[in-house]
Parts: structure tokens; sequence; C-alpha cells
């Protein structure tokens, strides 16, 4: 038992108002939350998985409960779309809503009450793979960053930047084969698979750069080895985790 004269010195986490990228939810608006929402953006084979679990890993050890959020994850929605896409069923506008709505479904019941708790919430990909994808088959920017207006405002974004011929390499690696959307084949910009992955890998690597100051994106070597990204991705998460903390003293 704590005596009242004994003096507890601990980092806290402040409090802050939820922010949205935009008009986000109305009822919403007001609620405080004391966690920290990170971000880790990246093509397909670009290391984000192999990153979050070591983030996770190391930010668990030191103490912190720590949650995970990413594409097709609500349990409301992500089978859906598995299905559409196996099936060629939606138009590229439907799935871009659909994708808002499996977002949305996450938000609301995941990600916002696991930082009013406190939690560390990881994403693998946010709304700007999102954002970047359907800007790529030609849906209107303005439409898209309306869409998504709902979203929160993420601390920090890690955007892996790999060269696309880097990265087809470990695409192979990875699954031995290249995948139909991932390779932006439904666009039709070449006959030739392995030509179609480069030039539309390249395309997505445009619109993030166009986003990056936008949202904040922090660029990081993701052509480097599995260590030396982490120290890049960690250090500026330790940074942020510091500077937001503050000493509270108990009496």
């Amino acid at each position: 038992m704590w005596n009242h004269s004994m003096i507890l010195k601990k980092s806290v986490k402040k409090k802050n108002n939820i922010k949205f990228i935009k008009s986000g939810i109305k009822y919403l608006q007001d609620i405080e939350i004391k966690g920290s929402f990170i971000v880790i953006e990246g093509p397909d084979a670009s290391g984000r998985s192999t990153q979050i679990q070591k983030i996770t890993t190391k930010l668990e050890a030191e103490g912190h409960a720590v949650i995970n959020a990413g594409l097709r994850r609500s349990d409301l929605i992500s089978k859906g779309i598995i299905e559409a896409k196996r099936n060629f069923l939606l138009g590229k506008r439907t799935m871009a809503l659909y994708y808002a709505a499996d977002f949305a479904d996450q938000l609301e019941n995941k990600i916002i009450p696991a930082l009013k708790a406190g939690f560390i919430v990881i994403s693998d990909r946010y709304i700007y793979t999102l954002i970047a994808r359907s800007s790529v088959r030609g849906i209107n920017k303005n439409w898209l960053h309306n869409l998504f207006s709902f979203a929160i405002k993420p601390d920090r974004v890690f955007y892996l930047d790999v060269d696309s011929h880097n990265l087809i390499h470990r695409v192979f690696q990875k699954n031995y084969s290249l995948d139909y959307y991932e390779s932006g084949v439904d666009l039709g910009i070449s006959n030739d698979i392995y030509d179609s992955f480069i030039k539309y890998q390249y395309a997505l690597k445009k619109e993030f750069e166009k986003m990056r100051s936008r949202y904040s994106l922090i660029n990081i070597d993701g052509n480097k080895n599995i260590e030396e990204v982490f120290q890049q991705i960690q250090t500026k998460i330790d940074d942020f985790l510091t500077s937001d903390n503050k000493e509270t003293v108990i009496k």
C-alpha cells in the first residue's frame, strides 16, 4: 500500500480531444483520448507486417497496451470486401465506399474505444492507401477526401518507401505470384503483368508523394534491411511518446 507521504513519479499520457481529418463523426467530437494512433503505410511486401510485429512486441515489453487495426478488419464489412474482390463484383467507386464503411466501423467500435482506454493503436495501412488506390483508378480526389473526412487524425504516419523493382522481388519471395489488384491489372495499363506492376506501384508512389505534406506522412527508406527500417521507425515513435508524456507526482 502507498503511504500518503510517498511520492510516485509516473509518465502519464496527456488527455486530448479526438482530432478528425475534417468533419469527423459529430457525436464523437468531444471525446477525450489517452492513447496514441500510429499508422504504417506502404505497398504490399514493403515490410509493414514485420515492422508492426516488431514495434508491437517492443512497446508491449515496455508496458504499453497495444492493439492493431488495418484494411478489411471490420467484423461487419471485411468478408464482403474479400468476396467482392474475388468475384470482381463491384465498380471502383462502390469499392471505395465499401472500404470507407470498413474503416468507419473499426473507428467507432475498435479504434476510438481503444484510444479512450489509453491503448496505442497501430494500423496496418489507413485511408491514405485507399485514397491513393482510388485516385490512380480515376476517382475524383475531392470526392475521396470528403468520403474519408470522418477519419480521425493519426499521431504519426510512416510510409515505407520501396523501389518498385526491389518490391517485385519481395512480392515473389512472399507470394510466388503477383496479385491482380496490387499489379493494377484492372486498369489495363499493360498486357504484361510484370510491367503493369511496376507502372502501377510507381503511380501509387506518386500519389503518396502528393499526400505527404497534406497529411504529414513521414517517409521511411524501406529498401534497407529489417533492423535498419525498424530503428528508423522506433526512434521516431520513442521521441513522440516521450515528448507527449508528462511527469505526474502523486502524493
